[in-house]
């Protein structure tokens, strides 16, 4: 009897919550827009407007704005926190959602408007009230178009803030300063002090946007890749939330906790749990409770996690290593912080497979093989006539006409190429492909393959399908372990003819460690320059945006890499990547610009699909 009372207490508590969080709540659902479904379109819209076209589109986080709250939202618990726009040196922050205006357009317009606001933002300090003002005064005049819809924001917006008549007299002055703020845009300079701060404003940037500490800790240090650390049924979460990094206390009694829950005031212990990752199923719980979290404090406490970490980042032995070729090649790496090119940064090894057995092809992919030759067989060069030469099997009668004809002219005695002669015709071609072995290869994408083993196929079957043309082509593969340790794996030089010696390097191809992109691209730009070819195709097959154990992560590797691919263009290559990334629509625009990529949506598919893809771009 007791436990049915406590069932029905519990009833009755959730649906009175959820009676009360409905009444306080401002928002209007059913006319809500997500940032996911259109993310795409403001990231174009964003560069179109000049805004940086290194930073991707991405969520905000809530943060409070300790703006005064009505009785049924401090009742209810709700309306402390508020998602507004932003952007740092490696994103634009947006809200995850929108759905503050009952009209789903309007919400639509919102978001266009914030990414247009944060394209005129060239990353100037000042104070929020005058430097939003600015801001919109800048925008409306760049881009006279938006004057329309941002008048129906100001107005819907201004229909939703406080009615200054019923504010205390330091709040309604500040109110009404940014009131006329929003009407009229750089009339209203000064910002009134209140006791406490305004409603947000949601057409404007943040006022002061979470800043996240900026930690030394590496990768090297955890000993772990974000990708592969992550769970296989783990919920994606791309919000942004401030963080504050803690020393780990080697005491398991810390002490006591003053807590305050609304107006309740309570002690509470503080204990180091120990609590593993497999501890926690629920992954919405998680995010959840993470989402209702101001401020994340994270340590590190040197300890392993269970099922977190499945292989050793440390170098093999050189008994079980590749050869190393030659002494280090230095390379010079580019710092978009600094504007500046690093000569002589990075230290690239080429290195070579120490035991590769010669091996026929894999007798899964000979059906393949045969089918793809026989396609690329047509692109294989045909005898042609070459007119207008000086000496041939037969003569060229265009040529003969136009000589007898200048010469009954008066031109005088005239020698001329009046031959012409069947002759092979030349692909004057050049390919050269990189392949990425970083250690996230390593991930399986369903019972039976990995993605090294996905990337092994299509090395075999490339090369089977570019032999029958009798095109030029080299492949090459590296991997990093921070800018000392670049390494180049040689598969195939441009001057090796294809084998079984060449098959057993391939087929001894294994994950390496991370992606310094940039370096690889520039040392094979380095070779493929060399070859003599009118077409110099550079095709670069990856499964993942660039990064690296030190300062090689977020813009700082993508910058590089794609310094690197302008520094291909510029010595006449035509870079391409091939990638099965299903988020590189977020980095690869950037980097090679609309239709220098493709993405293969099922890596499976990916060996059948690289030699039908090179055939088209080499028509």
């Amino acid at each position: 009897m007791i436990f049915d009372i406590f069932e029905i207490e519990e009833h009755v508590g959730n649906f009175w919550d959820r009676i009360i969080t409905r009444a306080a709540s401002k928002t209007y659902p059913d006319a809500a827009v997500e940032l996911d479904d259109i993310k795409k379109t403001l990231g174009i819209i964003f560069r179109a407007m000049g805004g940086d076209a290194g930073l991707t589109v991405q969520a905000t986080t809530a943060s409070e704005h300790l703006a005064r709250r009505n009785v049924l939202q401090r009742i209810a618990g709700s309306g402390s926190k508020v998602e507004l726009g932003w952007r740092d040196e490696h994103a634009l922050r947006l809200p995850v959602k929108i759905d503050v205006f009952p009209d789903q357009n309007l919400n639509r317009k919102l978001y266009i408007w914030l990414a247009a606001l944060a394209a005129s933002d060239d990353g100037s300090k000042g104070p929020w009230f005058q430097r939003n003002q600015q801001l919109t005064i800048q925008t409306l005049h760049n881009f006279p178009g938006l004057k329309k819809d941002h008048q129906k924001l100001v107005e819907a917006q201004l229909s939703i803030r406080p009615d200054v008549k019923k504010l205390a007299p330091d709040e309604a002055a500040q109110e009404a300063a940014i009131q006329q703020g929003l009407s009229s845009p750089g009339q209203q300079s000064e910002f009134p002090i209140a006791s406490r701060p305004p409603q947000p404003v949601l057409l404007w940037m943040h006022p002061a946007p979470p800043v996240t500490e900026t930690s030394g800790t590496t990768l090297a240090d955890m000993d772990m890749d974000d990708d592969e650390s992550a769970s296989k049924d783990s919920k994606e979460d791309n919000k942004k939330r401030k963080g504050q990094r803690e020393e780990q206390s080697d005491d398991k009694d810390a002490g006591m906790i003053a807590a305050r829950y609304e107006n309740i005031f309570s002690w509470g212990d503080f204990i180091n749990l120990n609590r593993s990752g497999e501890d926690e199923d629920d992954i919405a719980a998680a995010s959840s409770a993470a989402d209702d979290m101001e401020e994340i404090h994270v340590t590190q406490d040197n300890k392993p996690v269970a099922s977190k970490l499945k292989f050793d980042l440390d170098l093999p032995s050189e008994a079980h290593d590749d050869l190393p070729v030659g002494k280090g090649i230095l390379l010079p790496e580019w710092d978009y912080k600094k504007q500046c090119m690093k000569k002589d940064y990075c230290s690239l090894q080429e290195m070579i497979a120490k035991d590769a057995e010669a091996c026929e092809l894999p007798a899964k992919l000979k059906k393949t093989a045969r089918k793809l030759r026989s396609q690329f067989e047509a692109l294989m060069p045909t005898r042609v006539w070459f007119k207008a030469q000086p000496d041939g099997s037969d003569i060229d009668l265009d040529a003969y006409l136009q000589f007898t004809t200048q010469r009954k002219l008066g031109y005088g005695e005239m020698t001329g190429n009046l031959y012409k002669d069947l002759k092979t015709a030349h692909r004057d071609m050049a390919c050269l492909l990189l392949a990425d072995f970083s250690l996230s290869t390593d991930a399986w994408i369903n019972n039976n393959e990995r993605i090294i083993d996905v990337i092994r196929d299509s090395l075999f079957l490339f090369a089977e399908s570019l032999t029958a043309t009798g095109d030029r082509f080299a492949m090459h593969g590296f991997s990093s372990r921070n800018r000392n340790h670049i390494r180049f794996n040689l598969l195939k030089h441009f001057e090796d003819k294809y084998d079984a010696g060449i098959r057993g390097r391939i087929q001894a191809i294994k994950p390496g460690y991370y992606t310094r992109m940039g370096a690889a691209i520039r040392h094979a730009s380095n070779i493929l320059e060399k070859q003599d070819s009118a077409q110099k195709l550079l095709l670069i097959l990856t499964d993942g945006k660039p990064n690296d154990l030190d300062v090689y992560e977020g813009r700082y590797g993508v910058e590089d890499t794609r310094m690197a691919l302008i520094e291909a263009k510029h010595k006449g290559l035509q870079p391409f990547c091939v990638t099965i990334d299903q988020h590189a629509g977020d980095y690869l625009p950037h980097l090679f610009g609309s239709g220098n990529y493709v993405v293969i949506r099922k890596a499976e598919d990916l060996p059948k699909e690289l030699p039908l893809l090179y055939a088209r771009l080499t028509q």
